[in-house]
């Protein structure tokens, strides 16, 4: 089967709800919603099949819509809360396609909203190494800013280093180990793989390295400004 002949389902997961930024995902980001970046990345990229959007707000799969997203599925107000797990909302909406739609997917792509700088080339990328490498699972990481090593825990009014790395140095370039940070960009799995480990991710998913910018995940309002100002830049 040639790497265009699978079927690539991305799932957007698109909540109403959010507690760092009100209504997130429609927020004006460079002169369009937040959640627009993502949709039109999805649609863009090649190596997708179909593109599914997973709200319980109005206004979202109203946007949706404009953007070119059909679909009656709507998703249960208990899966989007603030305490609820992405995870389970990509398996009631897998549930729903298995119900409604002849379209069955063999490999799920998730693109949240909150990484709008990710391009159509980046998931092309991202896909086609998935498939090409036939993994199981992968994730987006970036490598951390700030380096555990110079990272310390916090215990009353004391503190400790969180790692045991015996310091003979202070300089970067002398650590050894690289860390990476998941940062929720791009996850890729087999429908078996999530049914089997309802997760994206555990111990013998790929590890895709990717660049900060493109890994960065609007939490909070200088995440927005930031990304911004790179926008512009561009």
């Amino acid at each position: 089967m040639s790497l265009n002949a699978q079927p690539v389902l991305a799932i957007i997961p698109a909540r109403g709800g959010s507690k760092g930024i009100p209504k997130k995902n429609l927020i004006e980001l460079n002169g369009k919603p937040l959640l627009a970046y993502t949709i039109e990345a999805a649609k863009a990229a090649k190596s997708i099949s179909k593109v599914m959007l997973s709200s319980d707000d109005e206004d979202i799969i109203s946007l949706g819509r404009s953007l070119g997203l059909y679909s009656s599925y709507k998703r249960p107000a208990k899966l989007a809360t603030d305490e609820s797990e992405v995870i389970e909302s990509v398996i009631d909406l897998l549930q729903w396609i298995e119900l409604h739609d002849s379209f069955i997917p063999k490999t799920i792509v998730l693109l949240q909203p909150t990484s709008p700088l990710r391009t159509a080339e980046d998931i092309d990328l991202a896909v086609n190494f998935y498939l090409s490498n036939q993994l199981q699972s992968l994730t987006s990481v970036h490598k951390m800013r700030e380096h555990p090593y110079d990272c310390i825990r916090g215990i009353g009014q004391k503190w400790s280093y969180l790692t045991d790395y015996t310091r003979s140095s202070n300089r970067r370039q002398d650590y050894k180990e690289s860390f990476y940070y998941i940062n929720g960009s791009i996850y890729i799995a087999s429908l078996d793989f999530i049914e089997e480990n309802r997760s994206f991710v555990n111990s013998s998913t790929f590890m895709y390295e990717i660049d900060a910018e493109q890994g960065l995940e609007i939490d909070e309002l200088p995440d927005l400004y930031w990304a911004e100002f790179l926008l512009r830049k561009a």
